[in-house]
C-alpha cells in the first residue's frame, strides 16, 4: 500500500512538471548573446504571428517585417515574446527589433 501511494505521489509529480505553463505563458527574452556590448539604437520595430485552435496561423514575425515596420537599416539588437494560453489553443509570437 505504501508503495502504491509513493508511485501515485511520483507520477502526479511528474505530471505538473510536463504541464507547467499549459495553461499561460508570457515570456520576453534577447535573441542576442553579447549584451554587455549591445547598443540598441534610435527606432524600434514590431513584427507579430498569431495561431489559433492550432489549425490556423498567421503573420510574419520575422526581423525583416520588424525592421521594416520600424524604419531601421541597421539592426542592433533583437527581443522575442511569446504569449500562450491553453496549451497553445492561442499564441502570438512577437519580435521586436531595435536599431537605426
Amino acid at each position: 500500500m505504501k508503495q502504491t501511494r509513493m508511485v501515485v505521489v511520483l507520477i502526479v509529480a511528474a505530471g505538473l512538471m510536463v504541464l507547467s505553463g499549459c495553461a499561460y505563458v508570457n515570456v520576453k527574452s534577447p535573441l542576442d548573446l553579447d549584451l554587455d556590448r549591445t547598443t540598441l539604437g534610435e527606432k524600434t520595430g514590431v513584427a507579430e504571428a498569431r495561431s489559433l485552435l492550432w489549425l490556423f496561423a498567421w503573420g510574419d514575425a520575422s526581423y525583416a517585417a520588424a525592421a521594416a515596420n520600424g524604419g531601421i537599416t541597421t539592426l542592433r539588437h533583437a527581443d522575442q515574446e511569446v504569449f500562450n494560453v491553453l496549451f497553445g489553443l492561442y499564441t502570438r509570437w512577437r519580435v521586436v527589433v531595435y536599431g537605426d
